[in-house]
């Protein structure tokens, strides 16, 4: 099978939980299929980056567009302008002319069997008229996303732009999943959210998978301090409002409890907002080399999310290395975990803090939940999941010719 994938930005390195399915998922579908990946980034040109993605992953095409990457005030400015397209700026902000009308003649050569737009951002890289099987891979629900920014932005700028963005989404998102031949969800929680966008029949679920190969149990380890963490992107909106989330309204409950416990949020490019949480007792490390040794010094694990849709790898890679995790149910959504064997759920602040302490005394259970959340991840192999996205993208090969797509008027008006 000939596979054309498209994802836009750069992925390397493997900082956030969407490049690491991606980055898997596409391993293992080259191992045995012939892949052509397409990675289109902006900001400056990082020829070390188009090395390392060739070597890394085979077939890659790696382009650099004009396509400014802008940070704070700037970003702001670019937004402003964007408000006139009907497209939400986190997409219109990737639609490339020459990436698209690569994209364009490469389906009308029919160089392939299959196409997969990789996230939403990507779906205007793809003419209107799919020539070709074409599938898009949904790692979120955005409209729900940024239907839970508007809510709970912090600062009004960004509540603001949440609102906008929310209300754009709400209109684009549906038009571009009809679209498409078939949809690829990452939890059956995301596909009845677009139940109202297209038939059942048309998505097929992902689920998420783990590198069992690099997140290894050790039923021997121990933790040697009350040590708890959380990791991810740290400019990420729902990782920012987790950490504060967490640091305000649940930690204190820790620390009135066991003093000298410790928390450290590992992960990149921590915003300002995330700065400001470092005290004597929160750790903010920034950037890491290897997320391996955090995970292996962490007594509990915790996700605190309120924000957010898709799946948490962490979870699954924690769980992989044998560690007690707590997480808000939205955090743990569309998981193969259960509450009160592999992992403990809470949305309450106190429930939350309690699960969190009794996992840092109680040895014992601690214990529990780290060989059961172990035996839980070892179902969970990129391997396993890739196979059945093969058996998505030959199903939509078989049914694409009987489906008659209707391109979506709002393509043309970005």
């Amino acid at each position: 099978m000939k596979i054309l994938w498209v994802k836009p930005g750069k992925l390397l390195p493997l900082d956030s939980g969407g490049k690491l399915r991606t980055y898997n998922i596409v391993r293992y579908l080259a191992a045995t299929h012939e892949v052509t990946y397409l990675s289109y980034y902006g900001g400056a040109r990082d020829r070390e980056y188009e090395q390392q993605i060739r070597q890394n992953v085979p077939g890659t095409v790696a382009v650099h567009t004009s396509v400014s990457d802008a940070t704070g005030f700037a970003r702001y400015f670019q937004y402003v302008r964007s408000l006139p397209s009907l497209a939400p700026f986190s997409v219109s902000n990737f639609a490339v002319s020459q990436v698209r009308q690569m994209v364009t003649d490469w389906m009308l050569q029919r160089r392939f069997d299959v196409a997969v737009c990789d996230f939403l951002a990507s779906s205007l890289t793809f003419p209107r008229d799919l020539s070709i099987p074409t599938v898009l891979f949904q790692h979120n629900v955005e409209t729900l996303l940024w239907r839970r920014r508007a809510q709970y932005e912090a600062k009004w700028p960004d509540r603001w732009i949440s609102k906008i963005e929310y209300a754009k989404m709400a209109r684009f998102e549906p038009a571009q999943v009809r679209r498409f031949h078939h949809v690829l969800a990452v939890s059956d929680e995301d596909c009845r959210a677009m139940t109202g966008m297209v038939e059942r029949a048309r998505m097929t679920v992902i689920p998420t998978g783990v590198d069992l190969a690099m997140y290894r149990y050790d039923p021997e380890a121990r933790a040697n301090a009350p040590l708890v963490v959380f990791s991810g992107s740290m400019d990420w909106a729902p990782n920012i409002d987790g950490v504060e989330y967490f640091c305000q309204e649940i930690w204190p409950h820790v620390l009135a409890q066991v003093p000298a416990a410790r928390f450290r949020i590992v992960g990149r490019n921590p915003h300002a907002r995330v700065q400001k949480l470092a005290s004597r007792s929160v750790e903010v490390t920034g950037s890491v080399p290897s997320i391996l040794d955090h995970f292996r010094e962490a007594a509990v694990l915790v996700v605190p999310l309120r924000i957010g849709g898709g799946t948490r790898i962490k979870i699954y890679e924690g769980m992989a290395m044998g560690k007690a995790t707590v997480s808000t149910r939205l955090g743990a959504q569309g998981l193969d975990v259960r509450h009160g064997q592999d992992i403990l759920l809470a949305d309450e602040p106190r429930q939350f803090a309690e699960y969190v302490v009794r996992l840092l005394l109680d040895d014992e259970t601690r214990h529990e939940y780290q060989a059961a959340a172990a035996a839980t991840a070892q179902k969970h192999d990129w391997s396993t999941v890739t196979e059945r996205l093969v058996e998505a993208l030959h199903r939509t090969i078989r049914t694409a010719s009987r489906q008659k797509m209707v391109p979506e008027q709002i393509v043309a008006n970005v």
